[in-house]
């Protein structure tokens, strides 16, 4: 199963039940990964985030008094979020489809289904890792690309080029990245090199 060295990885997990928590470290740390960082929700999360950088964050759907959904929305589009671009892999015991294109909407990387096991996480962060999706902005979304297949449409194109350049500024208008937001592009790029097979 293992292909890739995720020793160098820091994850952030962030859920109110310590069980889970320790179930996910438990998973993490047999997959490799040294550097985990938990929180209990997500303001916890996001003071966490203010002081560590992380590589990909798993967070459960359903927290008080700031819930995964909502943590999202904010590391997604908030001026003052820490990091845009980081990977969010959601987990929740809810897959009817409406909520797993709510927790989409919201911005979300992967979606999980709990009960979680060590091949399924595996499996996410491998497509994390080979399949990254670039960061699209409309009017009311940032977050990867939702489009994960290219379906034939009749209707007309919505996305055009200077979108496309709109959609790694978080925030803004269409422009060339900030130093902040090509830092944090590098970071990505850095993080998918070093997860490079061994």
């Amino acid at each position: 199963m293992m292909g890739y060295r995720l020793d160098r990885l820091t994850v952030l997990v962030v859920d109110d039940n310590q069980h889970m928590r320790s179930l996910i470290r438990t998973i993490l740390e047999a997959l490799g990964v040294s550097s985990i960082i938990e929180a209990r929700d997500g303001q916890h999360a996001l003071e966490k985030l203010a002081s560590q950088q992380v590589d990909l964050i798993i967070v459960d759907w359903n927290m008080e008094p700031m819930d995964g959904l909502a943590l999202t929305r904010h590391i997604r589009s908030s001026a003052d979020s820490p990091d845009p671009f980081v990977p969010i892999v959601m987990l929740s015991g809810h897959t009817e489809k409406a909520r797993v294109m709510q927790a989409r909407d919201a911005g979300i990387t992967e979606f999980m289904a709990k009960p979680v096991s060590a091949r399924s996480l595996y499996a996410r962060i491998v497509s994390i890792i080979e399949n990254p999706r670039p960061f699209v902005r409309t009017k009311d979304y940032f977050g990867p690309d939702r489009r994960r297949q290219m379906l034939p449409f009749e209707g007309p194109e919505r996305r055009t080029a200077a979108e496309g350049a709109a959609a790694a500024k978080p925030g803004g208008a269409a422009g060339p990245l900030s130093g902040d937001q090509q830092a944090a592009l590098k970071k990505a790029k850095d993080a998918i090199k070093t997860l490079q097979k061994s």
